[in-house]
């Protein structure tokens, strides 16, 4: 499973738990809460009724003074009261009283006079001066039905408790209220729920990106390929910083390293021919076995090819260092890439004709622009011309050949030399490694094609040697052209 993905998923356990645990206070709570601010308005009712129905109980007229007339007027009254939306058009109070004994000496709905309520809460409680209230069920089989009974006491000229009103009211006639506050909480509570699962969302891809580019520069780093660091903000660009900086540390240990392994195996070869050829020249000047000057200029002359051998080594070594380190291109430019050929032709022009052979250039009608730096495309093309000049017969043409090829502009070095030996086509473009030059000649530094490569890598190209039908080698270059 990938992170990402678990990332979103511990954060939706951990929002729905607490989505449901907060849905199941507030909904749990909405129900109290309303019947607690009703049983409040009952409280007031009844107290102020216990005193307006005073005069009529201790008179002896409660169920038929004046204090009965209006309670009972009030049943048909229309109230055409509009509350938070829900119509309310009539009264739904009971009223009933109670005398000292608790029994009912009025009931606002006829329907409990004459009947003894003094083991009811509201009432034995209030009898004995304390709080009486109640919540029962009209119906025992439907648990909806309970009515809430709220009491005040009936006090004489001297304050003792004669008699207990109490104002019952049913709960239904808050459900709607009720319903009503449940459902706002639910759809906003779903509605939060949603968005912090959105955020939860948004959250988890986004350090998923962030992970993810983290793990492609890696797992391109270990592949040896040119890529920068991954954008990233915050933690994770630090973090993607610090790869960078761990990666150019360890690359350039193992860099310099490798490098003084391969030039210390590459120098002994030259070194050794330089040496026996000084040491022979000082036995000859020390009064050994005298020494023919052919031999002289022959040992001479070894000396000098060996010590340029070594300079063109470490000038082909520093070019290759200044590329196999960077990255991307500094600055790349649109090229003409006709051009960009014939200069290196130019550049190569010396060599050529040194080694005897002459080159053929080929442009396609229309112009191919590549983008890049036309300093090390001229060198990688001049490191083909010589290499091909290298192993090419003398008298011979060696062919300069650019097209393009739908996106990519393809230049071909192509000549007439032996090959490339079946077991040397996977090695060509290894650092140090050279084939022997016919006709006896000596070895190149083994870095030219080398640096070729990582010219063509750092153009987002490739380079690739093949041997050519009819024989000699086809040396390709393909890089990507320039977008208008």
């Amino acid at each position: 499973m990938k992170i990402g993905l678990r990332i979103f998923l511990g954060y939706f356990l951990i929002v729905a738990v607490a989505g449901l645990l907060l849905a199941r206070v507030f909904l749990a709570e909405v129900k109290p809460g309303v019947r607690q601010a009703m049983e409040d308005t009952l409280v007031d009712s009844a107290n102020v009724l216990a005193e307006l129905a005073t005069d009529d109980f201790l008179a002896g007229r409660i169920n038929d003074g004046r204090f009965a007339t209006r309670i009972r007027a009030l049943g048909r009254r229309d109230l055409g009261a509009e509350i938070w939306g829900f119509g309310k058009r009539a009264a739904q109070y009971r009223v009933y009283v109670t005398d000292a004994r608790g029994i009912v000496v009025f009931d606002s709905q006829g329907r409990d006079l004459g009947r003894d309520y003094s083991r009811w809460n509201d009432v034995y409680l209030t009898l004995r001066g304390r709080y009486g209230a109640r919540s029962s069920p009209e119906d025992p089989g439907d648990p909806d039905s309970t009515v809430m009974h709220v009491a005040a006491p009936i006090r004489d000229a001297d304050g003792a408790i004669v008699g207990v009103l109490t104002v019952a009211k049913p709960n239904r006639t808050i459900a709607p209220f009720i319903a009503r506050s449940q459902g706002v909480v639910l759809r906003w509570g779903l509605l939060l729920l949603g968005v912090a699962l959105l955020v939860g969302l948004v959250a988890a891809g986004w350090l998923s990106r962030q992970l993810r580019g983290l793990q492609r520069y890696a797992d391109a780093v270990t592949a040896g390929e040119r890529v920068p660091p991954p954008r990233a903000s915050g933690e994770f660009q630090a973090l993607g910083d610090a790869l960078e900086t761990m990666r150019t540390r360890l690359e350039g240990k193992q860099y310099v390293e490798q490098y003084v392994h391969a030039l210390t195996h590459e120098m002994k070869s030259p070194l050794a021919a330089i040496r026996g050829s000084a040491e022979l020249l000082e036995g000859d000047e020390e009064g050994g076995t005298p020494m023919g000057e052919a031999d002289r200029r022959r040992f001479a002359a070894r000396i000098r090819r060996q010590s340029e051998r070594l300079a063109l080594m470490i000038d082909k070594l520093l070019a290759l260092a200044s590329v196999e380190h960077r990255r991307q291109l500094d600055d790349p430019r649109p090229l003409e890439l006709g051009d960009v050929l014939r200069d290196a032709l130019e550049l190569a022009r010396p060599g050529l004709d040194q080694a005897g052979v002459e080159c053929h250039m080929e442009l396609p009608e229309a112009a191919v622009s590549v983008r890049g730096d036309a300093f090390l495309l001229r060198q990688a093309l001049v490191n083909l011309l010589e290499n091909a000049a290298d192993f090419a017969p003398r008298g011979s043409r060696i062919e300069l050949v650019a097209s393009r090829a739908g996106d990519r502009a393809v230049v071909e070095v192509r000549d007439r030399g032996p090959g490339i030996p079946g077991y040397a086509l996977d090695r060509v473009f290894e650092r140090f490694y050279s084939l022997a030059r016919p006709e006896g000649g000596s070895r190149s530094s083994g870095l030219g094609l080398c640096f070729v490569a990582e010219v063509a890598a750092l153009h987002g190209g490739e380079a690739s040697l093949a041997n050519r039908d009819g024989g000699g080698a086809i040396a390709r270059l393909s890089l990507p052209t320039a977008t208008r």
